[in-house]
């Protein structure tokens, strides 16, 4: 029995993916992440905006499509959002907990659990090869008016660290940096307390490049970035969700901060790694958003001087509080996301043309080139034939495609 899981959305999703993985390859079936022939597929979706829930939906007629009669199963945000939009294709539907129990592949119909389970010990994902995804934290506490997660994912809960620990023992040689991850990273907490610095602590004697995703502006205090500055193998990248520039705005969107505290912040960060990567979200058009609010966040993007952002055009969640709210036309969004867009595009080349000495992990061949990642989290184009897998000490040259041009200095 050959079987595909395919993943949308998050990287706590894609982890989520990967501990199937490894206990159906135990149960000895053939498994593959690939959206190719299969005789089962599993669908791990997304709900964060409408649009990832129309892919949702779309990805079960691609998998029809290389073979009609394939079971589907299907888990995640989204069919914990609404079940019924997959009942008419899928054999099975499970929400954003137990996703395990797919493992058997007899349930049928649809089965959501009402409370999101606790972590299990020792369900632990497949051992990649260069960079391997830890989850460590589930659920969120936030509720910000657009966000639908908090009531999908439940509330926040941590992960063991013994646990984390004993995961990260397993990993092989050839993984070289970890990513810990979770739907609100920042609530990691040990013991009630905040854990995230304890746990890097913890972590940072493997040897292994340590990399933190997205987290929230409230965990960036002297303490904790000056922690950070004494682990030997952290990497300085901070993605930070902004979402808007706007005071005014990220009151209707529920954030616990002002423009201010975020910048000061990112101040923080700066004062320890210079060289810092800060990257970002921003949401556009969110509901009632003026052409004063939307400039306040360009003129606020550019004083952060972002090394990357992401950028969203708001999408209407129901059962949110922003839903109530008056949404903009989606003109008005595109046209909005399309100025964002450049001023992303010169923030991205001015950092790039202010680091020169980086180190970099390679971790493909593309076309000719050699691609990987630098601490700081600058995507390097090599010209050159290396070794996927290791890091280089290298040269920036110029901006290129997506990230840089860059020549090999020396081996590390």
């Amino acid at each position: 029995m050959k079987i595909s899981i395919l993943t949308l959305g998050c990287k706590v999703n894609k982890y989520e993916s990967d501990v199937l993985m490894k206990m159906l390859l135990k149960k000895g079936c053939e498994v593959t992440d690939q959206l190719e022939k299969a005789d089962v597929y599993i669908i791990n979706t997304c709900a964060v905006t409408n649009e990832a829930e129309r892919k949702s939906r779309q990805m079960i007629a691609r998998c029809k499509k290389f073979n009609a009669d394939a079971k589907i199963y299907v888990c995640g945000c989204a069919s914990e959002h609404n079940p019924n939009q997959f009942l008419k294709d899928a054999v099975a539907i499970k929400g954003t907990s137990n996703k395990q129990e797919l493992v058997d592949l007899n349930l049928n119909g649809i089965k959501i659990d009402n409370q999101p389970v606790e972590y299990l010990s020792h369900s632990y994902a497949c051992q990649p090869r260069i960079r391997a995804y830890i989850k460590v934290q589930d659920g969120c506490n936030n509720f910000c008016s657009y966000c639908l997660i908090p009531y999908l994912r439940g509330r926040s809960r941590s992960r063991d660290l013994e646990d984390i620990v004993n995961e990260v023992k397993l990993l092989n040689d050839d993984v070289k940096e970890i990513v810990l991850t979770g739907i609100n990273l920042s609530d990691y907490k040990i013991d009630g307390k905040k854990g995230l610095l304890r746990l890097l602590e913890r972590l940072d004697i493997f040897g292994k490049r340590l990399r933190l995703s997205s987290m929230e502006e409230c965990i960036i205090d002297e303490e904790f970035v000056k922690g950070l500055s004494k682990l030997k193998n952290f990497c300085p990248h901070f993605h930070l969700s902004l979402q808007s520039g706007s005071d005014s705005v990220l009151k209707r969107m529920n954030r616990h901060y002002t423009t201010k505290e975020f910048f000061d912040a990112s101040q923080t960060i700066r004062k320890y790694f210079p060289n810092a990567g800060i990257t970002t979200d921003v949401i556009v058009g969110f509901p009632e958003e003026s052409e004063e609010e939307f400039s306040q966040t360009k003129k606020f993007v550019e004083l952060m001087k972002f090394s990357g952002m992401h950028i969203f055009a708001y999408s209407k969640r129901d059962q949110t509080v922003a839903s109530k709210f008056v949404d903009l036309d989606g003109n008005t969004k595109r046209k909005r996301s399309l100025e964002l867009q450049e001023i992303d595009k010169k923030l991205r080349d001015e950092f790039i043309k202010a680091n020169k000495c980086v180190h970099v992990l390679i971790e493909e061949k593309k076309n000719k080139y050699c691609v990987g990642f630098s601490e700081n989290y600058i995507k390097c184009y090599f010209d050159e034939d290396l070794e996927i897998g290791q890091i280089y000490s290298a040269v920036i040259e110029m901006p290129f495609q997506d990230g840089a041009l860059a020549k090999i200095e020396k081996d590390v």
